[in-house]
């Protein structure tokens, strides 16, 4: 195994825990939890439509039929995040930071691959790609510890469920080390790249946003759904 490799994908993946500061300074739930579910929504949307869909079009063949797949499957994605809804209690804090932590384990396991196979061929460009996956991990993780926390008002439940999704990034460097070096293809990660993407899409604007919009703090909603973008767009544009 590259040592210097998996230390950045575990690195990147363990940022997800960071997205559980903000308890640490505020309690009250209709303070935190339609900023945070607002600024979470707007780093996902962004994610998927500035680095995911983009990186699944630039890996795979440059023709049509490739633009058509990466479509359909985001349409997969968005139909699976549906289908999902059907699991457990539809529109409450736990059943939308479950959701997030599924699509985020699906995200991540990518992410790790990917991250480990660049870092082991490149190591300049696998730090810089772990400092830009580090950053938006961060909320990833507060789209699933904040709902789950209170929901529950269980701190080490939603602390578990945010590990747990952060490991998933390691995860997928140690498949890659075992055995997917060699069977993985630009085609089918740019496929999974547009699935997630989908799924992770439909979670914040069918969930995320709706619920932040419910504690009737729309400026506020609006406000951090923007902020999320611009972040991620900065970040995006440095890393």
């Amino acid at each position: 195994m590259n040592t210097c490799a998996f230390l950045f994908s575990f690195l990147a993946g363990f940022s997800t825990l960071l997205g559980m500061i903000p308890i640490f300074f505020c309690k009250e739930e209709k303070q935190i939890l339609p900023k945070s579910l607002a600024f979470a929504s707007g780093v996902m949307i962004s994610v998927s439509i500035i680095d995911l869909i983009p990186e699944a079009l630039k890996i795979m063949p440059e023709n049509f039929s490739s633009i058509l797949f990466v479509m359909i499957f985001f349409v997969i994605g968005v139909i699976t995040s549906f289908l999902l809804d059907k699991i457990g209690e539809k529109g409450t804090l736990y059943h939308i930071g479950m959701i997030s932590m599924l699509a985020i384990i699906m995200h991540n396991i990518p992410e790790g691959i990917v991250t480990y196979l660049t870092t082991a061929a490149n190591t300049s460009l696998g730090i810089r790609m772990s400092l830009a996956i580090a950053f938006h991990n961060i909320p990833e993780g507060i789209s699933i510890f904040f709902p789950i926390y209170f929901s529950k008002k269980n701190f080490k439940l939603a602390f578990i469920y945010t590990l747990i999704s952060g490991l998933s990034e390691p995860l997928g460097a140690i498949l890659s080390w075992l055995f997917l070096e060699s069977l993985i293809t630009p085609v089918l990660l740019g496929l999974l790249y547009a699935f997630t993407a989908g799924i992770m899409c439909s979670i914040s604007y069918y969930e995320l946003l709706p619920i932040s919009i419910s504690y009737e703090k729309k400026k506020e909603t609006i406000i951090y759904f923007i902020l999320g973008c611009i972040i991620m767009l900065i970040s995006h544009l440095l890393l």
